[in-house]
C-alpha cells in the first residue's frame, strides 16, 4: 500500500508507533525498520517493567511530551509493542508519518 513505510499511524490526536524493542543495550536509540516496525534499542533491563519505562521515556523525547503521554497500547510483555503518545508536539522522521497529515484543518486553537 501506499503508506507501507509508515512505521507509525493516526489515532485521532494520538499517533501509534509498532515497536520493535532491544533491552540491555548500550544505550538508548532507534535503529530503523525492523519489517514492520520501528526498532528501538533500550538500555534499561526488561525486569520489573522497566524497559518498558524506558521505552515510553524514550519516545516521549523524540516526541517532544511528558513521559505519562506515551502508553504502551497493545503487547506489554514482547519485544513487539504498539506505543500510543497522545497528542505528539513532533513526529521524528523516523515514524513515517509527515507532519502535516497530523495537522487538521479543523480551526481549532489550544
Amino acid at each position: 500500500s501506499a503508506d507501507a513505510m509508515a512505521l507509525a499511524r493516526r489515532d485521532g490526536d494520538d499517533i501509534l508507533v509498532t515497536v520493535y524493542a532491544q533491552p540491555r543495550a548500550s544505550r538508548d536509540e532507534v535503529t530503523g525498520p525492523h519489517g514492520d516496525a520501528l526498532r528501538i534499542r533500550i538500555a534499561a533491563p526488561p525486569v520489573d517493567g522497566e524497559a518498558n519505562k524506558a521505552l515510553c521515556r524514550y519516545i516521549a523525547g523524540l516526541c517532544g511530551v511528558p513521559a505519562g503521554a506515551v502508553s504502551i497500547a497493545a503487547c506489554d510483555t514482547s519485544r513487539r509493542k504498539v506505543v500510543r503518545v497522545r497528542r505528539p508536539a513532533r513526529i521524528p522522521d523516523v515514524f513515517g508519518i509527515p507532519l502535516q497529515d497530523m495537522r487538521s484543518d479543523r480551526g481549532d486553537r489550544t
